[in-house]
């Protein structure tokens, strides 16, 4: 059916003597208040079905319209077949507030305002006092035009009508290709652009750019068109609905405000009973308007990937909330604590970590703490010199004794006995030099840069403006692209054979076992096997000591400024118990990382050893091992995904096939055309007697105050590529020469 002869359909022409006495009433009553008036334009509202008019209709006095709607409507078609916009004007209701009178006008009527305070260069107006207008005026349920003017004093133009506000809409197809784009990371310049190539130009579409950004930042906002923390609140229940091990804790205050609230999804949960021996917690990147802290606990996966084991969002940066937190973790993973913990210096932190998980291993992020290096020492005169020292003191001390020996060689050199950050630095050694926890396994990571790493994933998804519920759907976004990477990351490792550089047995062993990423990290130690050099220092029975002198090389800053590089030699020593094949290297790098280092490698070689033990090849780190997390299907909760977007989504695919079918002759076109006419007369017939309305009452929580976060203050914190944008840029400060010996970790 033509949506034009819908428009049209109950207009009546009636002619009688208290007409023109009504018509004359109304415009009297309109020009008394001729300046007092309000616009507002018209066009979203209105049935996106609407069509071209294949005749032009002009209004004329005593039509008769079924519904405002249907006068808007057809007003609306006239207008953008002549080419001028519409706006509404005057508006009068009943005491029932029922609408009674309302006038439509060219968009040009009214004047010209200007609001620049520069009257130098005034804004531009369209408004020069243009007289066409229609005014429309119950009767019973019907709308009568009462009088009509349709002279304009501007020119007009059909072809420039798509540029007019009231004439431009989206339809649903239209967004949900946007949304579905948006979602994708396509941007809207390029969004648009397919509609346009699709629909054969942009003089086909009945909307531009600027309406697509403006759909897509209002769908960002209003996804689920409640308050923030009442929306996650929501999002939370919904995947609760799809997930039942999807776990969620909203710490809720007694006026009902939200101040924290964690959440991981099964995913999470499973992957934490393969990845649960070490772990590091971050609170270094800042999100949302409310700065509200975005908290990480985040594993390293069989790849040697960041992987998610739960996040939250935190109001605070005290004890208590710490505590509330691990506590939420805890009880979300089975009450199994981790291992190893890696944390930055924050004395509320460690005080909960001490109360949560009293066993596990904790180490603070060295990365942060060489970073200070410039801020606690740059003012002594031999600052270059103290820095050099400094890193070879923490990254080249093989033992305890050899850090505690270096460590008071470089106070009584330089002076430092004074220096309160240092003092305090080697009181917590145990905590972070390298040499004191190296004992444990920490799967390679050094700092909570690993959580960072996934800070820095959010980059592209999330940034200062962004709203609480908005980040729980990029969230999502990012957390979907993250599974994709590591099903990928399975898959090279199952479908490609990186290999192997040299002729030995136990190359191929690992070959076999290991996933890619981390037989490339073995391999990275046979490449530096050519510098190492095994002697047997003593032989007891079945127990061989061997010395292994490596060649290595340092790159650093001299005193100059300059980069340089040093040679010098490293003695290393080796335990081989021949009869269970038994090997330990002072280095540690197995225990740190669960990969051998070239010194065991040379000595392997050495012995002619042409297979390991199986505790030498970690079941972390194969590729082979099933692992639960993989098997879970993962349950998104589309922001957008409401019920008539699932419907139109379920009907295109159904319709693919109908199109496709039809394509193929004339008489199938035909077919199918005929058949869509006779459903849509079914449609338009089923909707003018059925309203549809849905009500609900909800529990609601009430959107977190705006808070200030203690610690470091947010200058310092670490922030995502979007934010160092979307803050005002600051003078540049002149800068030095890069510190390479801070900026570098672990060598």
């Amino acid at each position: 059916m033509n949506p034009t002869a819908q428009s049209t359909q109950g207009l009546v022409m009636e002619s009688n003597s208290s007409l023109d006495e009504v018509a004359e009433q109304d415009s009297v009553l309109h020009e008394d208040n001729e300046d007092d008036f309000v616009l507002e334009e018209i066009g979203d509202c209105l049935d996106d079905q609407q069509g071209e008019p294949v005749v032009i209709l002009e209004p004329k006095k005593g039509m008769m319209l079924d519904s405002e709607d249907d006068a808007v409507r057809f007003y609306n078609g006239y207008a953008k077949k002549k080419g001028f916009g519409v706006i509404r004007r005057t508006t009068r209701h009943d005491e029932d507030n029922k609408l009674n009178y309302f006038t439509l006008a060219c968009s040009r009527q009214g004047k010209a305002q200007y609001s620049s305070k520069n009257s130098f260069k005034p804004n531009p107006s369209t408004r020069m006092q243009c007289p066409c207008k229609i005014n429309f005026s119950r009767r019973g349920e019907k709308f009568c035009i009462t009088s009509v003017t349709l002279d304009h004093n501007h020119p007009t133009s059909p072809s420039k009508s798509r540029f007019l506000r009231c004439h431009k809409k989206l339809d649903l197809d239209a967004k949900r290709r946007l949304e579905l784009n948006d979602q994708a990371g396509t941007r809207i310049n390029k969004n648009s652009g397919s509609l346009a190539i699709q629909v054969g130009g942009y003089d086909k579409l009945e909307f531009g750019e600027k309406e697509c950004r403006n759909y897509l930042q209002e769908t960002r906002r209003l996804k689920l068109g409640v308050g923030d923390a009442h929306a996650v609140y929501q999002y939370f229940l919904r995947m609760q609905s799809k997930d039942p091990d999807f776990f969620h804790v909203m710490d809720v205050a007694e006026d009902g405000r939200l101040r924290n609230v964690f959440w991981a999804d099964a995913r999470c949960r499973a992957a934490y009973e393969s990845y649960s021996d070490v772990i590091t917690f971050d609170t270094t990147y800042l999100t949302n308007k409310y700065s509200m802290l975005f908290v990480s606990f985040v594993g390293i996966n069989h790849h040697g990937e960041s992987v998610l084991l739960g996040c939250g969002l935190l109001s605070n940066e005290d004890s208590e909330t710490f505590i509330w937190l691990f506590k939420s973790w805890l009880c979300c993973m089975s009450n199994e604590p981790p291992n190893a913990i890696i944390t930055d210096q924050c004395k509320a932190m460690e005080s909960a970590i001490e109360e949560v998980f009293p066993h596990a291993r904790r180490r603070w992020c060295i990365w942060h703490i060489m970073k200070k290096i410039p801020e606690n020492l740059s003012g002594h005169e031999k600052y270059g010199n103290i820095k050099y020292t400094l890193s070879n003191v923490v990254y080249d001390s093989l033992t305890k004794h050899d850090f505690d020996k270096a460590w008071v060689e470089m106070i009584n050199k330089y002076d430092l006995q004074d220096n309160d950050w240092l003092h305090g630095l080697y009181n917590s050694r145990y905590l972070w030099a390298p040499a004191y926890v190296k004992d444990t396994f920490w799967a390679g990571m050094s700092s909570t840069q690993r959580s960072e790493s996934v800070n820095a994933f959010f980059d592209g998804y999330v940034n200062a403006r962004t709203t609480l519920k908005q980040f729980v759907g990029q969230y999502e976004n990012a957390l979907r692209d993250k599974v994709e990477k590591e099903n990928h990351a399975d898959s090279k490792s199952f479908q490609e054979v990186i290999p192997c550089i040299t002729h030995y047995d136990f190359e191929r062993q690992f070959q076999a076992a290991y996933t890619n990423a981390k037989f490339q990290e073995l391999q990275q130690q046979l490449r530096g096997k050519i510098y190492c050099y095994p002697t047997m220092l003593n032989k007891e029975g079945l127990l061989y000591t061997f010395g292994v002198r490596e060649d290595r090389k340092i790159v650093f800053e001299g005193e100059d400024g300059e980069i340089k590089e040093k040679r010098f030699i490293s003695e290393f020593t080796v335990l081989f118990n021949q009869g269970d094949c038994n090997l330990k290297c002072l280095c540690r790098l197995f225990e740190f990382q669960g990969i051998l280092c070239s010194h065991i490698l040379s000595v392997l070689a050495l012995m002619e050893i042409t297979e390991v033990p199986s505790r030498y090849i970690l079941q972390r780190w194969r590729k082979d091992f099933k692992r639960k997390h993989t098997f879970i299907k993962c349950f998104y909760g589309d922001m957008l995904n409401t019920p008539v977007v699932q419907r139109y989504d379920s009907l295109c695919k159904c319709s693919h096939q109908v199109a496709e079918n039809g394509a193929e002759s004339d008489a199938l076109y035909t077919l199918v055309m005929d058949g869509l006419n006779e459903l849509q007369i079914k449609i338009d017939a089923y909707r003018a007697s059925h309203e549809v309305q849905d009500q609900h009452t909800e529990k609601v929580v009430v959107s977190p105050i705006p808070v200030r976060t203690v610690g470091r203050p947010p200058s310092k914190r670490k922030e995502s590529k979007i934010n160092q944008v979307v803050k005002k840029p600051r003078a540049k400060k002149p800068q030095g020469k890069t510190d390479l010996l801070a900026a570098n970790l672990n060598g």
